[in-house]
């Protein structure tokens, strides 16, 4: 899931010098299709398109005979069926899930009748924090919480395949339960909603924190894996110079949403329409939710202050010097 915009190859506009990113929306999904994208690994992409999903959710077969299946997407009775093709007369010997949004996990349960394969994943649909009251309302807008692994997996363990083998790595921030699965001697990572190539990715609280975001971010790069293949859109051929830009950019945004500050700007509202001026309008309410949660990590840090506990609706202000941040004058 992730905020997205033009199609084309766009550049960031919030980026440092030395790490430009650059977001890949030239992309055919083929719906219905079993693409390869190298031996042993075929993409079959959902109709579910819009402004979060982009042409809309990868699903992942890996192997030849036994399979596994990464994000079984939607329970759409088309995305199923033409799983079902692509499986062929192969055995489906699990069904991983990166993480439990409405356009990721609801087809395990059916693909599971169909096949008899186990579901794995991190586990149900959690918070990053307990819920505020204000904030009840939206929350099963996106989760998926009917969602019930047949197993949880750890961190750093191992998923043999008959002729292939998948690390489970860790990867919160987007939701608590995020992983992302490193395909063994390939050099390829399946990073399902934490890092895609044709926008950045939405990270709002509860469900989501950006500290555990950023922390995620800094494990794939500390990983040799240079491929990485999203949930939504293209591959990235080059994965760590992208997470890289990436994180250059969510510093960027933080930076902007202090100079605000020191501008006098006081509520999310009026950060979002000084940082995301060109953005369609159907994404505010995603952005506003990006903005707060950099507010609220930065509240965690000390760095800003607010009119009782941090919330979307809650009135901010800059506790330290904006030198600390390494920022100029506002002006």
């Amino acid at each position: 899931m992730g905020i997205g915009g033009a199609t084309g190859r766009v550049s960031s506009v919030l980026t440092d010098k030395t790490m430009p990113l650059t977001f890949d929306r030239d992309f055919d999904p083929r719906h219905g299709e079993a693409v390869e994208i190298v031996p042993g690994v075929r993409r079959v992409t959902a109709r579910n398109a819009g402004p979060f999903t982009f042409h809309g959710t990868n699903t992942f077969l890996i192997g030849e005979r036994a399979l596994t299946l990464i994000d079984p997407g939607p329970a759409d009775d088309a995305h199923v069926n033409a799983l079902m093709r692509a499986i062929g007369t192969a055995r489906v010997a699990c069904i991983l899930v990166t993480h439990t949004h409405r356009d990721h996990s609801p087809a395990a349960r059916v693909l599971k009748e169909r096949t008899g394969a186990p579901v794995l994943a991190a586990g149900p649909h959690i918070h990053a924090r307990p819920p505020h009251a204000a904030e009840e309302a939206r929350l099963d807008a996106a989760g998926d919480f009917d969602f019930a692994p047949d197993a949880a997996l750890a961190d750093g363990e191992t998923i043999e395949g008959a002729d292939h083998r998948l690390e489970v790595i860790a990867t919160p921030g987007h939701t608590a339960n995020h992983l992302a699965f490193a395909l063994a001697d390939t050099g390829i990572v399946f990073t399902g909603d934490h890092v895609m190539g044709w926008s950045t990715t939405v990270v709002a609280p509860p469900e989501g924190s950006m500290r555990a975001y950023m922390a995620s971010l800094e494990r794939l790069l500390a990983r040799p894996e240079m491929h990485y293949l999203p949930a939504h859109g293209g591959d990235v051929s080059d994965g760590r110079a992208h997470a890289e830009g990436l994180r250059a950019h969510r510093k960027a945004r933080e930076a902007a949403i202090l100079e605000g500050l020191h501008a006098g700007d006081r509520t999310v509202a009026a950060l979002v329409r000084r940082i995301y001026r060109e953005v369609d309008p159907r994404l505010a309410p995603a952005a506003a939710l990006s903005t707060f949660a950099h507010l609220e990590d930065l509240a965690a840090r000390g760095a800003v202050a607010s009119d009782g506990p941090p919330l979307i609706t809650s009135r901010y202000w800059p506790k330290v010097a904006i030198q600390d941040h390494g920022l100029s004058s506002p002006g």
